[in-house]
C-alpha cells in the first residue's frame, strides 16, 4: 500500500467520462480550450462541472432512496444457496429429533431487543454488517481479470472486517461513519463504473474511510493520523488517493437522511440472511428509557433543523402560532 499509484486510477490518466453523458456535451468538454499561459494545470470552475442526469440519479441506490442497493443484490445469490442448505438440513435435523428450536422469539412478557438504532448503531455489528457487504462486492464483481502482480484470492470476511476494525478503533470512529463510508463504496463504483476486487479493495474502502470520518465525524481528521495506523503509507500518496476519490465522487459528499436510513436497514436484512444477528436481550424499564431518550433526541435534533428552515406569517391574532389565554391581573 505504499506505491504512490491510486486504487482507482493511475495518476497519469484522467478520470473516465460516464457513460450517461450526451454526445453534445462530450464534444463541448472536449473542445474546451485551456488558457493560453499555460502557467498550471487546468482546473474545473463549478460552471463547468457536468451535470448528472436526474434519471440516471433513481437508478443509483447512494443518491436516491427508492433504488436498491447494490450489495443487497449481489448477496443474494449466495444467501439463496444458504437459505437451501438451511432448509435441507432443518428438515434433516426434524425427521431425526423433532424438538423446539433454540431460537428467541418476543412475547406478551418478554421482548427482545437489541441497542442498535437508526441515530445510534450498534459499532461492532454495523462494521461487521460493512464488511459483509464489501466481501460480497469483491466476490460477485464482474469477472475481468486481476492484475498478475497481485493475489488472485478473494479476500475472506474476516480480513476485510480485521482492516476496516483497526482503522475505527484507532481513529474512534462511530458506527454513522461505517454507514456513510458504503454509501461512498457504492457511489464511487457506480460514478466511475469500476469494480473492487483483490487489487484494490484495501485503498478503496480506506479512500471511503478517510472522506466519511473528515465528512461525518465532528472532530478534526488529519491524513497524518492514518499514516500513523497505516505504516506503510506516506502522506503525500494519502492527499493523491483523497483528491482522485473526490474527483471521481463529483465532489458530491452529500448523503440524505432517507438514503442513510436505506443502508441502515438493507445491512439490518443483510445480517438477517447471514445469520449475523445483533445481540438481543430482554426489554426492561431501563432499557426502555435509555432508546426513548436517544429516539427523542433525535426527533428535538431534526424539529429544530425545520422550524429553522421553516418561514412562518404571523398576524395580529396570531392565528398561526399557538394561542395561549390572557392571564388576568387582580
Amino acid at each position: 500500500m505504499g506505491n504512490t499509484v491510486s486504487c482507482c486510477v493511475s495518476p497519469e490518466s484522467s478520470p473516465k467520462l460516464p457513460s450517461r453523458q450526451p454526445a453534445e456535451r462530450l464534444e463541448e468538454f472536449t473542445s474546451t480550450e485551456v488558457s493560453d499561459d499555460n502557467t498550471g494545470p487546468y482546473l474545473q470552475h463549478i460552471s463547468d462541472r457536468e451535470v448528472p442526469d436526474e434519471l440516471a440519479l433513481e437508478f443509483n441506490p447512494s443518491d436516491h432512496a427508492r433504488a436498491s442497493t447494490i450489495f443487497l443484490s449481489k448477496s443474494q445469490t449466495d444467501v439463496e444457496g444458504v437459505l437451501f442448505r438451511l432448509c435441507v438440513n432443518l428438515d434433516f435435523c426434524l425427521q431425526v429429533s423433532p424438538g423446539p428450536l433454540l431460537k428467541k422469539y418476543s412475547s406478551c412478557s418478554t421482548i427482545f431487543i437489541d441497542d442498535s438504532t437508526v441515530s445510534q448503531p450498534n459499532l461492532k455489528s454495523t462494521i461487521k454488517c460493512v464488511t459483509l457487504a464489501i466481501y460480497y462486492h469483491i466476490k460477485n464483481r464482474s469477472k475481468e481479470p486481476v492484475p498478475d502482480d497481485y493475489a488472485y484470492v478473494d479476500p475472506e470476511h474476516k480480513l476485510i472486517y480485521r482492516f476496516v476494525r483497526t482503522l475505527f478503533s484507532a481513529a474512534q470512529l462511530t458506527a454513522e461513519c461505517a454507514i456513510v463510508t458504503l454509501v461512498y463504496l457504492e457511489r464511487l463504483l457506480t460514478y466511475a463504473e469500476l469494480d473492487i476486487c483483490p487489487a484494490n479493495w484495501k485503498r478503496i474502502v480506506l479512500g471511503a474511510i478517510l472522506l466519511a470520518s473528515k465528512v461525518w465525524d465532528d472532530q478534526a481528521v488529519w491524513n497524518v493520523d492514518y499514516c500513523q495506523i497505516l505504516k506503510d503509507i506516506t502522506v503525500e500518496d494519502m492527499n493523491e488517493m483523497e483528491r482522485q476519490f473526490l474527483e471521481l465522487l463529483q465532489f458530491n459528499i452529500n448523503v440524505p437522511a432517507s438514503v442513510y436510513a436505506k443502508y441502515y436497514f438493507d445491512l439490518r436484512q443483510l445480517a438477517d440472511d447471514n445469520n449475523l444477528n445483533f445481540p438481543l436481550e430482554p426489554l426492561n424499564n431501563q432499557r426502555a428509557q435509555k432508546l426513548e431518550a436517544i429516539s427523542r433526541l433525535c426527533e428535538d435534533k431534526y424539529k429544530d433543523l425545520s422550524k429553522a428552515a421553516l418561514r412562518r406569517s404571523i398576524s395580529v391574532d396570531n392565528l398561526i402560532g399557538v394561542r395561549h389565554s390572557n392571564a388576568v391581573l387582580s
